[in-house]
């Protein structure tokens, strides 16, 4: 009986160990309990959001002095969100761009296949060309 509730014990502070923080929730202990992030990275944190909610992660890196693309990668990877999304670097945002604008490109084209070449002309409808 004890082994269980030891075991129980385990499984929900590993779940709590690897839950996602959102930079617009968390207070200054769940911001300090990333990786990276210490007292004053998690003070500029909230003195930011106190002017207003971050709206997404490039928000976020423009706002807080000290924090770029480096290091959001690294808090993202170690469970921080900005309105519950990761990071995705600038290169990683625009090669799934360009991957849907590929993707859709090709959807157009399998459209256009498919849809009808043209109609009858009307010389083809009166049974041919007129003497």
């Amino acid at each position: 009986m004890l082994k269980k509730i030891l075991a129980i014990v385990a499984m929900l502070y590993a779940a709590a160990c690897f839950a996602a923080v959102d930079v617009n929730k968390a207070n200054a202990a769940e911001l300090d309990s990333i990786k990276g992030i210490g007292p004053a990275i998690s003070t500029k944190i909230i003195d930011e959001r106190k002017k207003g909610a971050f709206k997404d992660w490039n928000d976020f890196i423009a706002r807080v002095k000290g924090v770029g693309e480096g290091n959001a990668a690294k808090f993202s990877a170690e469970g921080l969100t900005v309105n519950g999304t990761e990071f995705k670097s600038v290169a990683a945002a625009k090669k799934e761009e360009k991957k849907a604008a590929k993707e859709e490109k090709k959807e157009t084209k399998a459209e256009a296949a498919k849809a009808p070449t043209g109609t009858a002309s009307a010389t083809q409808k009166l049974g041919g060309a007129k003497k």
